[in-house]
């Protein structure tokens, strides 16, 4: 796995956790927007890029769309 993708894993388990505290999930997040639970992981691993879901989930955990989905730099690679 690339530092890259180790990173973007990374943050993807901190938006989970962060979910969790909030007693929310990625999956429910999904049922709520209308998008698969596939579509919410591909989000939140930035591998793809749904607004509305970016914003759903940002709007749950009362953060910045884009402070929240930021660019992983690749730098390290």
């Amino acid at each position: 796995m690339s530092k890259h993708d180790q990173k973007a894993f990374a943050a993807h388990e901190r938006l989970k956790m962060a979910l969790r505290l909030k007693g929310t999930s990625l999956a429910q997040i999904a049922r709520e927007v209308g998008v698969s639970r596939t579509t919410m992981s591909l989000v939140g691993l930035r591998k793809m890029s749904v607004p509305r879901v970016e914003r759903a989930i940002a709007e749950v955990l009362d953060q910045p769309v884009d402070e929240l989905f930021s660019p992983i730099s690749k730098e390290d690679e």
